[in-house]
């Protein structure tokens, strides 16, 4: 059995899953998610909520027995700590992400696992690319106000813009660590699509909308995307998945947004700067073909 350990917002739970997923498809074996963590979010967290269920994935959740099976076995908290310092990392069925960059040691991963950390990068879970294609299809179908933008979309030489900003300005903590994207990168982005492509056609997506309407000005045809809330975001990345080429924002889910792309010739433009901390290696958090400026 494999546990993945759920936790943040759908971008991070999408990454989570499909370390999970790939995991579980190398051992033949069932994936089970671990909801725990949105029962007791700290005080001082974003608050979250479990989002997978948008999605045609196999759903099965772990239980607390299973879930304690994993991580501590049957033994006293004494005996965890002991078999926790004495038992090599290769032994170990409870494994946590190490550090951010790719970690090659996490592929070979055998039998019973529970898996906890952010493992973003494709480079955990590229080999099953079809079959995450097919897993992370939303259930639903597209409202009429959203099938209008689609047809703006398929019918142009659409570019997605992401910029991301809520908690990222809000939460103090949050924005400490992960900063926001400057008008800067976004100008330098849509200049640099501006040479490579014809005719661009922009369309803007951000949990901040009224923001991007005032500060982001466009030389180019501009659609601004306003007709999803925050309970229905992921039509926003149906719908940047849909475009041809991709600009996003130092955030998983607009990565997740341009992944999910399946124009053979897209182009995609992340930002260099991944977070606020110089120290953290984000070298294998995008794909080699994008393009970070």
């Amino acid at each position: 059995m494999i546990i993945v350990h759920l936790n943040g917002g759908l971008g991070n739970q999408m990454f989570q899953y499909a370390f999970g997923k790939r995991t579980a498809e190398n051992n033949n074996d069932i994936l089970k998610l671990d909801l725990s963590h949105y029962s007791n979010t700290h005080p001082t967290e974003t608050p979250r909520r479990y989002n997978l269920d948008i999605y045609n994935i196999n759903e099965s959740f772990a239980s607390d027995k299973e879930i304690g099976a994993l991580k501590f076995g049957n033994r006293s908290f004494f005996s965890r700590i002991l078999s926790w310092l004495s038992v090599s990392d290769e032994e170990r069925s409870y494994i946590v992400e190490k550090f951010f960059q790719f970690d090659q040691s996490m592929l070979d991963i055998k039998g019973n696992a529970y898996l906890q950390g952010y493992w973003q990068s494709e480079k955990y879970f590229n080999d099953i690319r079809k079959v995450l294609l097919e897993n992370f299809t939303i259930k639903t179908h597209l409202d009429d106000k959203n099938k209008k933008v689609l047809d703006g979309i398929n019918e142009t030489e659409s570019v997605s813009v992401h910029i991301r900003r809520g908690d990222y300005i809000k939460d103090k903590k949050t924005k400490q660590f992960h900063g926001t994207c400057s008008l800067e990168y976004y100008k330098k982005a849509i200049d640099i699509i501006g040479k490579k492509i014809k005719n661009p056609h922009f369309f803007i997506f951000s949990d901040d909308i009224e923001w991007a309407k005032k500060n982001l000005r466009l030389s180019y045809p501009a659609h601004f995307v306003d007709n999803n809330d925050d309970e229905h975001n992921y039509e926003d990345l149906r719908l940047m998945s849909n475009c041809k080429h991709n600009i996003i924002a130092n955030s998983s889910f607009s990565w997740w947004g341009a992944w999910l792309n399946q124009n053979p010739d897209k182009i995609v433009i992340a930002p260099r700067k991944w977070f606020n901390d110089p120290n953290i290696d984000t070298s294998d958090v995008t794909p080699k073909s994008w393009l970070r400026i």
